[in-house]
């Protein structure tokens, strides 16, 4: 993308890689709404009506679970005109016939202690059948979650895929010559600032159980990866050898994470303790080797050479040892990420002077574009493997989006401070 510091544009473009605790109780600085388009080949039809007295909440609950469903590409919602709420006597038939498969309705209840009691009922129109009845007792700060938390109870009912909408994403926001390290729920909103400096922060990275974050952050004036709790704010210098020390991943055990580092030249790959200790070299080449991810099952990495000429995604063994390529398609494949599956590589591409987002298919081979966009950067996969995170730029500056595998449906988290960038999204894991 335009304008990034010569030090970020250096290390994404060129090497081909990518000051405060966490205030659990402040606010993220730029709060985000949704905006969905397209259309999936295959959706459940499901009539949502407004939780009774979720305005004096304020949270609109109805809607947070009415936009996760309808990000996720299997829901599709239609309004519902009349009142109604989890108590109420429903006639299905009028919604059957108008080709609606379950209907969504509740309640939002302040308590006299303070918290607030959401509560709902899914059900079947087909059969005429309840299909789900639960109840929330949440603090007013823990509204969003609850509303996330049903749509994936909901998600899950309809379609039998777990749903992603409880989970949280880090980003990186810029604004003027400040940087901030967010994490926040899924759909960009809540959350806090774990990191706010006024040099660059890139490359977040979340341990496997979802307490701590890895990260580069230039504030000694050079790319240094550091690893810190969210819940404490602890944070603790991880790399700080001679020359670059970058891209961290966490192994799936959350015992090591492969780095990147400059030590001896040129950038290569290493892993370290994450408890701390001394660097193991995982290969040698004559180029450069940068941007390692583990696969699933821990057994190889993949990352990102020029040993052929050009970037490509090549694959090696945890242990070391030699490196196959995996990417053929287009001269210039960077940032590769694989679905927790293990099934498909996503990957960032250069064609025509554009960098779109790209999907293999790893058993057979076949690659498949996502957007449309020429800026896109940085992709993660959410922990179903259903959806997608990644930046891109479009008029007005650097924003994140979401996609589903298939490209059809895009979601992108608007900022309501049009001056703030958004960049470097992780998806983190089940689990908060």
């Amino acid at each position: 993308m335009p304008s990034r510091p010569p030090a970020l544009e250096a290390l994404n473009r060129r090497a081909f890689i990518a000051a405060g605790a966490l205030t659990a109780a402040a606010p993220a600085l730029a709060q985000f709404r949704l905006e969905i388009s397209g259309v999936g080949a295959t959706q459940v039809p499901l009539a949502s009506a407004v939780f009774r007295d979720e305005a004096a909440s304020g949270v609109e609950i109805s809607k947070v679970v009415r936009a996760d469903l309808e990000r996720s590409g299997l829901v599709r919602t239609l309004d519902v005109d009349v009142a109604l709420d989890e108590r109420s006597e429903v006639d299905l038939t009028p919604l059957r016939e108008r080709g609606v498969d379950a209907l969504l309705a509740g309640s939002v209840t302040k308590l006299a202690d303070g918290r607030f009691d959401v509560r709902y009922k899914l059900w079947d129109a087909v059969r005429g059948e309840q299909m789900l009845g639960q109840s929330k007792v949440v603090l007013d700060g823990d509204l969003r979650l609850a509303a996330h938390r049903v749509a994936d109870e909901v998600q899950l009912k309809l379609t039998g895929e777990r749903g992603v909408n409880a989970t949280r994403l880090a980003f990186v926001v810029r604004e003027g010559r400040r940087y901030a390290l967010h994490v926040t729920d899924a759909d960009g909103a809540g959350g806090a600032v774990a990191l706010a400096s006024p040099e660059s922060i890139i490359s977040p990275a979340w341990s496997p159980d979802g307490r701590q974050l890895a990260y580069v952050s230039f504030e000694s004036q050079k790319a240094v990866v550091w690893v810190q709790n969210l819940s404490t704010g602890a944070r603790r210098m991880l790399a700080n050898f001679r020359g670059s020390n970058s891209a961290p991943a966490w192994s799936p055990d959350g015992q090591r994470l492969a780095v990147t580092l400059s030590q001896d030249g040129l950038s290569q790959l290493y892993t370290l303790p994450v408890a701390g200790g001394s660097p193991t070299r995982l290969v040698r080449s004559s180029g450069i080797d940068t941007e390692a991810v583990y696969a699933p099952d821990g057994r190889s990495l993949y990352f990102v050479s020029d040993r052929s000429g050009g970037p490509q995604v090549y694959r090696v063994p945890a242990a070391g040892g030699s490196a196959e390529r995996v990417t053929f398609q287009g001269d210039y494949n960077v940032s590769p990420t694989v679905s927790p599956d293990g099934r498909h590589l996503a990957y960032i591409t250069r064609a025509s002077g554009a960098f779109k987002l790209m999907l293999q298919d790893l058993g057979n081979g076949s690659v498949l574009p996502l957007t449309e966009t020429r800026d896109d950067e940085n992709p993660s996969f959410a922990p179903n493997g259903r959806l997608l995170v990644y930046a891109t730029r479009l008029p007005g500056g650097d924003v994140l989006m979401t996609t589903t595998l298939d490209g059809k449906i895009k979601t992108r988290l608007l900022s309501v401070n049009p001056g703030a960038d958004m960049r470097e999204p992780a998806w983190g894991p089940y689990g908060r």
